[in-house]
């Protein structure tokens, strides 16, 4: 048994974790990663993070969304088991696993910044996190021990909120300075620590501090080719029978979609700068322009705040004794396909940026092809506490992948995906899919969680990722690729039953299981669920379209 001495000591050399995750900041929209954008220099502060550590090129959230990524990160579990699949999921505190474990290890915990989960952070020491999505402007919080009454104006009228704390400025410098008051005012320096980081920004509408304004300014932002020609990606799924339903899925830059898209969108921010004189293509470049610098500019305001994180970190000599992580809760289109937010399993949205850097453990300028997965975060961090992965987690730690370059010869080959929430906010269908290091199999089965009956045309993407990683050309109807699709199949079939989302509580594995084998009745009926959601909503919007005239 340890005597005393030697627990305290193990205490103090024990490495401390730094989680940094902001809010639907992209792979594309990180240096380090390359494409389009990476001249335009957007995050050296994260560059210069991933010079001294690593780079997860294979780093995939298990659905694409803020909710149920963060509720697998706390967990550890993929979202049929911890019960968030959902924007309406919540984590009750005694489901914070990640939280309870790092505490029963000794460390001190704290969350400071959006949080996002419905209930309270209960299970960390510290918490001072935004309420729901947070204002980017003069931010509250839910702070332990706060006792400030607040009420604030939103566009739907006023609303009251009891026992915050209120700030002054911008969300990102709020969260930043939050952190740093804590550093100096909360934590123990004889204890460890685990702190989550967590920013707002670059959520969507990307209010930018004004500092940034001019920032960009005068640079013609790259675009990607597939915002003009999406050539052969997506499916009857994505776009119905001869395109008949591309109005309709998949909300856009330019004015595709009839609902929401940049050209039309009032509510952005940069509305005030739009060119209303401008039609078709020029009007799709200005939004475009538009979209991305406001984008920029709040990753601009993110990297920055890092940096003065680091740099406080760097003075009180505690840096490189500190594991630090800087992710995303998933991925973000910033044009490609012509579409806009995330929710999507292709590349864009799927895939997130994940550096770590500690300098006592993971060589610096490394990068690694393994495939990880957010339900694996846990079981990494706490490895570096010295705690086993619990039983209860499904993901398993990535440690030594990092620090010796080498995977396993068990280690997992392929990333599980399913977006569960059907044709919400911005009209993307339900889907399922795996993603090797060579292929991507998707399958879009077009009917919401507790639905019995496919509400779109179900339909299944092949990408052979080697030869097209943009995804631009579905070869599931190839019949070159026919084994692998079959192999694939058996594989996402049993990645289905390991991560229990097949369970029969799902009414949507009814569907998911009358177009598994997408023969000639299956492919029929798809077809004909087309052209009868394109009556459908061309009947809703018509009957808006009048009730709003009168």
């Amino acid at each position: 048994m340890l005597g005393l001495a030697a627990v305290a000591h193990a205490e103090k050399t024990r490495p401390n974790i730094l989680f940094i995750m902001s809010d639907d900041h992209t792979s594309q929209a990180v240096g380090v990663y390359g494409g389009r954008l990476q001249a335009l220099n957007p995050t050296p502060t994260l560059d210069k993070l991933a010079a001294e550590g690593i780079v997860m090129e294979n780093a995939f959230c298990t659905n694409a969304i803020c909710t149920p990524s963060r509720a697998c990160i706390m967990t550890g579990q993929y979202s049929a088991v911890n019960g968030v699949t959902d924007l309406n999921g919540k984590l009750e505190p005694a489901r914070q696993y990640l939280a309870h474990e790092m505490k029963q290890a000794g460390y001190q915990t704290a969350v400071i910044g959006k949080w996002h989960l419905k209930e309270r952070p209960e299970a960390f020491d510290y918490y001072k996190v935004l309420h729901s999505q947070g204002d980017y402007f003069d931010p509250f919080f839910y702070e332990r021990g706060a006792t400030e009454t607040v009420t604030k104006q939103y566009w739907w009228g006023p609303a009251t909120y009891k026992n915050v704390t209120s700030m002054q400025g911008h969300s990102t410098d709020c969260i930043a300075d939050s952190a740093l008051e804590w550093f100096q005012e909360l934590r123990d320096p004889d204890q460890p620590f685990f702190l989550k980081l967590q920013f707002k920004a670059p959520h969507d509408y990307f209010e930018y501090a004004p500092r940034y304004e001019d920032y960009l300014a005068d640079v013609e932002i790259p675009e990607p080719a597939s915002m003009w020609n999406n050539e052969r990606n997506g499916s009857i799924a994505t776009r119905g029978v001869d395109d008949e339903l591309l109005p309709y899925i998949g909300t856009s830059v330019g004015a595709r979609h009839y609902r929401r898209n940049m050209v039309d969108d009032e509510n952005a921010p940069w509305a005030h700068k739009v060119d209303r004189s401008l039609t078709g293509d020029a009007a799709k470049k200005q939004a475009y322009q538009l979209y991305l610098k406001a984008y920029l500019r709040c990753v601009k305001g993110v990297d920055d705040n890092v940096k003065r994180v680091l740099d406080y970190m760097e003075r009180e000599g505690i840096l490189d004794n500190t594991v630090v992580i800087y992710t995303g809760d998933q991925g973000f289109y910033l044009g490609e396909h012509d579409y806009i937010d995330k929710r999507w399993g292709y590349e864009e949205a799927m895939r997130m940026p994940f550096i770590v850097r500690y300098p006592k453990g993971i060589p610096a300028g490394t990068r690694s092809d393994a495939i990880v997965e957010n339900v694996d975060y846990p079981a990494m961090m706490l490895d570096y506490a010295g705690v086993d992965t619990p039983d209860y987690m499904q993901g398993r730690s990535f440690r030594s992948i990092m620090e010796s370059g080498k995977e396993p010869k068990d280690w997992k080959q392929a990333a599980y995906y399913h977006y569960w929430m059907h044709m919400v906010h911005h009209e993307n269908p339900a889907h399922i899919g795996i993603r090797t290091k060579k292929f991507k199999l998707l399958y879009f089965y077009g009917a919401a969680e507790d639905a019995t009956e496919a509400e779109t045309p179900p339909a299944w993407e092949l990408y052979d990722l080697e030869n097209d990683p943009q995804e631009m050309n579905n070869l599931y109807e190839n019949p070159e690729y026919a084994q692998i699709i079959e192999q694939l199949k058996g594989q996402l079939k049993a990645l289905r039953a390991d991560y229990g989302e097949d369970d029969p509580k799902f009414a949507c594995n009814a569907v998911i299981d009358e177009f598994w084998d997408y023969g000639e009745e299956a492919r029929a009926k798809a077809e004909a669920l087309s052209a009868e959601y394109l009556l459908k909503i061309e009947a809703q919007r018509k009957a808006k379209q009048a009730e709003t005239r009168w």
